[in-house]
């Protein structure tokens, strides 16, 4: 380390950011550099069962070096093969939002498209989940994270999966990873924040005792309230509650019934939607909904009526407004976490955007002084994630049938521009378009856009060059072979019991 080199972070807050962000921190940052997480026992942290997506594995794997098996285990986590939707775009609708690719592309056309002339041309095909391997094996409850005794153009060979676990759990399995590592843990509440009056950036944390903790570069993980962020550097935050107006949510764990479901539920209600994340000892669930539609009580009565089995505690209220910072790195504070903004986990988005700050603070890493244009480009990209995410979310919203009063504000809503370009090409073409390295591709923009009711008008010409029963030959083939896949992997719970089962809680 040479002496323009950061020799001191400090993050702020715990719970699954904090800890995630000083794991990889201290695991890849010179050892001379100190890095140092400060919470409070006194202040509790969102820790719900969290569910998650792909991307997880690859930061547990390569940027922590975890073990699969053990970290499933601690967090008596479960499989994820994607996220089943009901009762959407109509009451009595269910779709899901399989991870992985759908079907076979024989390019250049992907495959909904031949998909598509065959259910136009009034053919009984079934929906597009049948020839989506995770959408197939969800509704089987079976789960394998891949084969290697497999042909690498099967379906089995790469499985594309992510985990249900205890965020609470998570959390204290790497907190005891991160110490392990180097990591100093400071038991105690901040109750300032010293600004260097040159520049405005923070010098320290000031706890409750007095102490003083230093710092060259901060990380704030303290949640909404942004300590640092906003409370301190007055970043300013804009709102997205206009887009998506849900403002507040209820949360309880209950009883395990059954087995775990190898994916999450997400159940539409008249206000809002409510969630269902299967855990090896217990199942994690909420209400998402809009105060302005539906009331505290209201959506508690709601929750608690719906639930697999006997609530294992009290309701928990949590209120937020959707939107992010105007800035995700301010001076010397990289806010990460619901610090950096909010968007409710519709799509499972929390972890991952957590993930993806902390590898882009990684990449972008700073020496002493802070380059400006390391701070510009790395707002800007955080930018571009969470706009395209958005987008994603309030399509689940805007396309949709329902008369209730909140689902037809939502219907009648003015979108972003980029989104109703979206909307609108797939409509006309059965198209859409990445942009750049948005989060959510092709695959999942048309499971959703197929399951929430919008179907195109037409697809793509270059299947024409095939006669409607090749199609039709070539569409049944991939669904067979998505169906003897389905057959060779073990029942969720089966694989859980073989690989990962956690020690009996209580």
């Amino acid at each position: 380390m040479d002496g323009n080199s950061i020799r001191q972070v400090v993050v702020v807050g715990g719970g699954s950011a904090g800890w995630m962000a000083a794991s990889a921190l201290v695991r890849h940052l010179d050892r001379t550099c100190k890095v140092r997480l400060v919470e409070s026992d006194e202040i509790g942290i969102i820790g719900v069962g969290e569910a998650t997506v792909p991307h997880i594995r690859t930061f547990n794997a390569q940027a922590l070096g975890l073990d699969e098996a053990e970290f499933v285990r601690a967090t008596q986590g479960t499989f994820k093969l994607g996220i089943e939707f009901r009762d959407w775009a109509r009451i009595g609708d269910r779709y899901m939002h399989g991870f992985g690719m759908v079907g076979h592309d024989p390019g250049p056309a992907a495959f909904h498209h031949y998909w598509l002339r065959l259910l136009l041309a009034g053919q009984d095909v079934g929906d597009i989940g049948s020839y989506q391997l995770q959408t197939a094996a969800s509704r089987q409850d079976r789960f394998l994270p891949g084969a290697t005794d497999v042909p690498p153009t099967s379906p089995l060979a790469s499985v594309a999966y992510a985990y249900h676990f205890d965020a609470t759990l998570y959390a204290r399995y790497l907190r005891g990873f991160a110490e392990g590592q180097g990591v100093e843990r400071i038991e105690g509440r901040v109750v300032d924040v010293e600004l260097r009056p040159e520049d405005g950036f923070v010098s320290a944390v000031v706890m409750a005792n007095g102490r003083r903790v230093e710092g060259d570069l901060f990380v704030d993980c303290s949640g909404f309230r942004g300590l640092l962020i906003e409370q301190a550097l007055k970043t300013g935050y804009e709102d997205w509650s206009h887009w998506l107006p849900c403002d507040r949510a209820v949360a309880v764990p209950c009883a395990r019934v059954g087995d775990p479901t190898p994916y999450t539920r997400s159940t539409a209600r008249t206000a809002g939607w409510q969630w269902r994340i299967p855990l090896q000892h217990r199942t994690g669930n909420g209400l998402v909904y809009c105060s302005r539609f539906l009331s505290d009580d209201e959506a508690t009565t709601t929750l608690l009526a719906n639930l697999d089995g006997e609530a294992q505690a009290e309701p928990r209220p949590l209120r937020f407004v959707t939107g992010k910072r105007k800035q995700f790195w301010n001076r010397n504070v990289v806010a990460v976490g619901l610090a950096s903004g909010f968007m409710e986990p519709l799509e499972s988005t929390s972890l991952l955007l957590i993930q993806t700050a902390i590898l882009r603070l990684l990449d972008m890493f700073p020496r002493q002084g802070i380059d400006p244009g390391l701070v510009a480009r790395y707002n800007e990209r955080t930018h571009f994630e969470y706009d395209h995410i958005r987008d994603f979310l309030i399509l689940h919203y805007k396309a949709v049938e329902r008369d209730e009063p909140f689902w037809r504000e939502c219907r009648e809503m003015t979108i972003p521009d980029t989104l109703r370009a979206n909307i609108d090409l797939f409509r006309n073409s059965a198209r859409f378009y990445r942009d750049g390295e948005e989060f959510f591709a092709l695959q999942s923009w048309v499971q959703v856009m197929l399951g929430q009711r919008i179907v195109p008008k037409t697809y793509s010409p270059l299947v024409d060059r095939l006669s409607e029963a090749e199609v039709g030959a070539f569409v049944a083939n991939v669904r067979q072979t998505i169906d003897r896949c389905v057959q060779a992997m073990p029942k969720h719970q089966a694989f859980i019991e073989r690989h990962c089962r956690a020690p009996a809680v209580g």
